[in-house]
């Protein structure tokens, strides 16, 4: 319960969009019914990465324009926590924040959506499908060659009404993003792991605040579940130690069944051509030098190379007013 020590009114910051708004109210909520005598208030802003629509993440600073202004706002104390998808959060904190609380994971698989077709490998050849991510395009290309990937940004809504128009034959989406939205109607099919890994910390959300607030992170403690963090925090040490980011096709997933953590991993070319993977078990204790150690394993596979080519094809970001 509270005491003297904790404040009387806590204030999320959060993205405007409909997802990010949901998840900021479930955390409020959740927040809510373990304090019931303290006020909590959402703070919508825009970011950049909501404002340039028209160009890809990789070309314009990656996941990472989703939460500066929310840290921002942390930083300067209009906001004491915001929420995040913690597939959006870079791999690096920057100093002065941390990440209080991890959420429960929800489903962590990609969505495939479609009005006409009932899967993937149904699509004809020349079939347009969209999606927002390098991770995807690079598992698409190699595994489906005939089929055409083209980016497509913008929230869940805009992504379905690009569907609905006919602009694409079908669209990869976080199937977690759909469902909290409650349009798990739409999710045509669910991919499996094996078909379309996920990205570093899909489905679960992240709760950051200024590294000395340590009366907050006392309070979401009740919010942080430990079996995902670990899981997150292993796909989160391989993405690290791999340099991961918007511009590096690569996903990472862990699994804790019992007492091990099982953690997959790829690295690939963006056309699907080059793609190493590999996976490493061990007890979800270990989680941090688990994706460390796969990292270095998928490196002497092959990924250094895909990973010096990447880098040496690296364009400055496009610049935006």
């Amino acid at each position: 319960m509270p005491n003297s020590s904790t404040p009387n009114k806590i204030v999320i910051a959060t993205r405007e969009s409909a997802l990010a708004l949901w998840q900021a109210n479930f955390i409020r909520d959740r927040l809510a019914e373990l304090y019931p005598q303290m006020e909590f208030q959402i703070s919508g802003m825009t970011t950049r990465g909501d404002q340039i629509l028209d160009v890809t993440l990789s070309k314009i600073g990656g996941k990472g324009l989703f939460i500066k202004e929310l840290e921002q706002a942390l930083e300067d104390g209009r906001a004491d926590i915001a929420v995040h998808s913690m597939k959006d959060v870079p791999m690096d904190m920057p100093a002065g924040f941390a990440l209080a609380a991890i959420t429960e994971r929800e489903d962590p698989r990609d969505a495939f959506v479609s009005n006409k077709y009932a899967r993937l490998d149904a699509l004809p050849p020349g079939s347009v499908v969209g999606t927002s991510s390098l991770r995807r395009e690079s598992q698409l290309r190699a595994r489906f060659p005939h089929l055409q990937v083209q980016p497509l940004r913008g929230n869940v809504q805009t992504r379905l009404r690009k569907l609905d128009e006919g602009q694409f034959a079908a669209i990869i989406l976080a199937a977690a993003g759909l469902k909290r939205l409650g349009l798990a109607e739409r999710i045509t099919a669910l991919l499996s792991p094996d078909l379309s890994l996920p990205a570093v910390g899909q489905g679960a959300l992240g709760i950051e605040c200024r590294a000395d607030r340590s009366d907050l992170i006392k309070l979401m403690e009740p919010l942080h579940h430990i079996p995902t963090a670990r899981c997150v925090e292993a796909e989160r040490a391989m993405s690290r130690a791999l340099g991961g980011s918007c511009e590096v096709p690569l996903g990472g997933f862990a699994e804790i069944d019992g007492h091990v953590l099982r953690l997959r991993g790829f690295v690939a070319s963006q056309d699907g051509i080059r793609m190493v993977s590999d996976e490493l078990n061990g007890s979800p204790d270990d989680c941090a030098s688990i994706g460390a150690q796969l990292a270095k394993n998928l490196k002497a596979k092959g990924a250094e190379e895909i990973l010096v080519v990447l880098e040496s094809k690296a364009v400055d970001p496009v610049s935006h007013p």
